[in-house]
């Protein structure tokens, strides 16, 4: 596990935590304005948590690149980094 995957499920607790509120929200019959704008704030909490957690991947997949003394684990690491990089 990396360092910062606590503070990351902290924020999607939260998130999951406001989202619930925004269904409750819908069932009492809020205007959709009020609905839509929390719902961007949900989505923004959930791209925050995960660019903070493709930023920690990053720094530890180089970090792990640059102390592997085999090449075939560089490749493995370096293969790992471009999948994650999709998601940015």
């Amino acid at each position: 596990m990396h360092e910062t995957h606590p503070e990351i499920a902290k924020r999607l607790r939260r998130a999951k935590g406001h989202l619930e509120h925004i269904i409750e929200m819908l069932a009492e019959g809020r205007t959709c304005v009020e609905v839509a704008q929390q719902l961007q704030a949900v989505e923004k909490a959930i791209d925050n948590a995960k660019k903070a957690l493709i930023h920690d991947h990053i720094d530890h997949c180089l970090q792990e690149t640059v102390s592997a003394k085999d090449k075939a684990q560089t490749k493995k690491l370096i293969a790992e980094f471009r999948d994650v990089a999709k998601y940015l």
